[in-house]
């Protein structure tokens, strides 16, 4: 009888295992966008301090956090657009059940070398700079310098946007445009090169690029929550099905006064 309830006892331990891993999970994995990056990247040193889970934090873009997601590959996918609808379909066919979580807000800032005395433009004369209609400075009241158009990879969430929101989904962008793999990279690319304009995640922005204005309104902290600034976006932490356990409690940081703190030294925009 004895040896029977030993019995009974392993399974029901085993059981409890196999059917709880998301309740227990020491460790978390997170990919996608560089623009979430950083927020997730300090979360992840404030959650491994003080709760003792392991957090790796990939920053392969967006449509690969999407991926990720999709193919189980990570529990938390960091993505600066929403999902698109292949991607949630590509999800349901795996049983995946993409749920996004508004982790802050970002503006999204049209930037050039700090000489050039262009401080601000409108939207379509940045349209018309990106589908090569506009190619000299001195066609929107700057310099006289051919424009070295910067971009993001296709795969970035902060282009998708950028597109959607400026250029125009359906408008080709300029062949002459340089493509940067990450919002760092194209800060770098336009700090060293004075006929340079492109576009970076706002908490990106420091004195080695100048931010431009966009249809009057410079891009803030103010401005990107009142809704004035027309380049901005929600960004997103996505999951399977509503979090549970450790995944729930990353998740939920922005909404503590230290998760609010950190977004805001980044130079995002607390939602809450």
């Amino acid at each position: 009888m004895k040896i029977l309830k030993k019995l009974f006892l392993l399974v029901a331990v085993l059981s409890f295992a196999a059917t709880a891993p998301a309740q227990a999970k020491d460790s978390l994995v997170l990919d996608g966008s560089t623009t979430v990056g950083p927020i997730a990247k300090s979360f992840a040193a404030y959650f491994t301090k003080n709760y003792g889970v392991q957090v790796t934090v990939s920053e392969s873009g967006s449509g690969n956090g999407a991926k990720s997601l999709i193919n189980g590959a990570c529990d938390i996918a960091n993505m600066s657009r929403g999902m698109k609808d292949a991607e949630v379909a590509a999800a349901k066919s795996k049983g995946v059940d993409p749920v996004a979580h508004v982790v802050a807000l970002d503006g999204i800032a049209v930037v050039v070398h700090p000489s050039n005395f262009v401080s601000a433009l409108t939207t379509e004369q940045i349209r018309d700079i990106y589908r090569g209609k506009v190619t000299n400075w001195n066609q929107v009241g700057g310099p006289s310098a051919k424009i070295v158009v910067i971009q993001r990879e296709s795969n970035s969430g902060t282009q998708d946007l950028f597109r959607s929101l400026v250029v125009g989904k359906k408008n080709p962008i300029t062949k002459r445009a340089e493509t940067q793999a990450s919002n760092g990279a194209v800060k770098s690319r336009v700090a060293t090169t004075p006929a340079a304009i492109g576009f970076i995640g706002l908490g990106f922005v420091d004195d080695s690029v100048k931010s431009l204005s966009v249809d009057g309104v410079k891009p803030s902290v103010e401005t990107v929550k009142d809704g004035s600034y027309p380049v901005a976006r929600p960004l997103f932490m996505v999951t399977d099905g509503q979090p549970t356990g450790n995944v729930k409690k990353f998740i939920e940081l922005n909404r503590t006064e230290d998760g609010k703190q950190m977004i805001s030294e980044l130079g995002y925009v607390n939602k809450y």
